[in-house]
């Protein structure tokens, strides 16, 4: 198998959650080829949201750049792995898979020690620096895995 070197992170709308997970792993591994996206379309074309960015920026991420768009099934072609934030995203995405694709998907907190199944929403939790907590935590299992 071919090493991992384009991931693509995948959360619900893709304002907090993924592209944050892309800022994280592109500070700590930038010779990837990584992209976010979300499951839905309501934000598509949006910055990430302002209060993740704000936390994210705090710890020297920078996600302005960042653009909301939305996982189809193109995706399984562009991507070696694809990482869902929990386990309806994850559900979403293998209902795109194509026939015959291979691309691996797994959950972000695959890559985590404490036992989490999801990373929580901060949209919603609105708690944006556990969040990033938790990201920056799978983010180090997973280059260490790469």
């Amino acid at each position: 198998m071919a090493p991992t070197e384009r991931i693509l992170f995948v959360c619900l709308g893709n304002i907090c959650r993924s592209p944050a997970a892309e800022g994280v792993v592109r500070a700590m591994a930038p010779h990837l080829e990584l992209d976010s996206c979300g499951t839905g379309g309501w934000h598509v074309g949006e910055p990430p949201y302002g209060p993740m960015q704000a936390a994210a920026s705090a710890r020297g991420y920078d996600l302005s750049p960042l653009r909301a768009r939305q996982f189809g099934p193109q995706d399984f072609d562009r991507f070696d792995l694809i990482i869902c934030m929990d386990a309806n995203n994850l559900r979403d995405v293998e209902a795109h898979r194509p026939k015959g694709s291979d691309t691996t998907v797994r959950l972000m907190t695959d890559y985590g020690e404490s036992g989490e199944e999801a990373v929580p929403d901060p949209y919603y939790t609105r708690d944006f620096d556990g969040t990033l907590d938790l990201i920056e935590r799978c983010a180090r299992g997973l280059i260490l895995e790469l």
